[in-house]
């Protein structure tokens, strides 16, 4: 209802506007968890492709994917297409372009060209074209610094020319300002407690809770907080912006009060007093239990089973993958024998320290792009 308001008054206000496509970017191999957040949230005809899925629609519906979807990197609006098979036909049909009913005059834009299979192979070259246009035929501003970014690919001879109408990525929440060695970002700690079965009525115990990501997001779910609340986005500053119809979309506070609660631990002082920052920071303290302590201490909460999830050191991202076998095989030890009932999700690039653990994992899933290396999801059955 809320998102219908907004298109309405938005609609209201433009002389018929029309859909156009919307490409929403997560981490390679996350794709059916956003498909699944994005279908969740009332998106209709979203189809999956590598690195994302695509979806038509408004810019009210741009609005709502940066706002409101966790699994999401980023969220790219193709604003249209043209087809040139020479520089000066990309040149002409550039300064055609209605660029002036998206981009303002005094706001800086910074402009990206790849080429695949196309007569017009030279990236650099076309760039420039495209750059005289804006500042020449529209008067737009350009800057290596800009925040927004037109980013244009041609291939088969086809330019798609969209606008990254995010800024920052979206993991960077705007509320979690301390973050430890290594830290799992919140597009992909959504994705994984998404994995994982969570849907915000259960409790959530994070023993190596590092910076507290995977209990932040978690707690922000069972409170039906909005991901992007307290932060601000490229979009704002283009032309077909509407304060108006943004605000209908926005909320600042929690929609519904779970009863369940999320514990976290880490033998790290450090990492504890940041994690319970990040948590007051978040509006989510009253949710979230933060102690010191090592892996092998950790105990359930009284009450209900839930998920127990874990993104512990890996060798290729803290120290020795030989030290950690010790580590792995302690937590596997300590969830067999105290946390019968839960299920546990545990992160890592190294499939045998997973083994180490001793813990009925269910089939291996597919390898998760993280940081420059591959990872996985490992999940176990309700423990016996």
């Amino acid at each position: 209802m809320v998102a219908a308001a907004a298109q309405s008054l938005y609609a209201g206000r433009m002389s018929n506007p029309d859909p156009f496509e919307i490409f929403i970017v997560c981490a390679p191999g996350l794709e059916p968890a956003l498909l699944a957040e994005v279908v969740e949230t009332g998106f209709e005809g979203a189809e999956a492709v590598p690195g994302g899925l695509t979806v038509m629609g408004y810019w009210p519906d741009v609005w709502r994917a940066n706002l409101e979807l966790r699994c999401a990197v980023r969220v790219l609006a193709r604003v249209g297409s043209f087809m040139a098979f020479h520089l000066a036909q990309l040149d002409k049909r550039s300064r055609k372009f209605a660029w002036g009913d998206i981009l303002k005059a005094d706001v800086p834009v910074k402009v990206q060209v790849t080429c695949k299979a196309s007569k017009i192979y030279h990236a650099k070259a076309a760039s420039q074209r495209i750059e005289k246009a804006l500042t020449e035929s529209h008067g737009i501003t350009l800057s290596d610094d800009a925040a927004l970014v037109v980013k244009v690919r041609i291939h088969d001879n086809q330019v798609t020319i969209s606008l990254d109408t995010t800024g920052e990525a979206l993991h960077i929440r705007g509320h979690k300002e301390a973050v430890g060695k290594a830290p799992m970002r919140e597009n992909m700690a959504a994705a994984f407690l998404r994995q994982c079965g969570y849907d915000g009525h259960e409790p959530v115990v994070d023993p190596m809770c590092g910076s507290g990501t995977f209990l932040i997001e978690a707690a922000e779910i069972a409170l039906g907080l909005q991901a992007g609340r307290s932060r601000g986005f490229a979009f704002q500053d283009l032309a077909s912006f509407d304060e108006d119809a943004f605000a209908q979309l926005r909320r600042d506070a929690p929609d519904q009060t779970p009863d369940v609660r999320f514990f976290g631990s880490d033998r790290d002082a450090g990492a504890v007093r940041n994690a319970g920052l990040n948590a007051q920071r978040a509006g989510v303290a009253d949710w979230a239990q933060f102690s010191c302590h090592g892996a092998a201490e950790v105990r359930p909460p009284e009450g209900s089973t839930g998920l127990v999830i874990v993104n512990p050191p890996y060798g290729g991202r803290i120290g020795n993958k030989k030290l950690l076998y010790a580590l792995y095989g302690t937590f596997g030890k300590t969830m067999l024998e105290h946390f019968k009932g839960w299920r546990v999700g545990l992160i890592t690039s190294e499939p045998a320290l997973a083994k180490a653990t001793g813990l009925p994992w269910q089939p291996q899933g597919a390898p998760i792009a993280h940081g420059g290396m591959k990872v996985w999801l490992w999940q176990t059955p309700p423990l016996r």
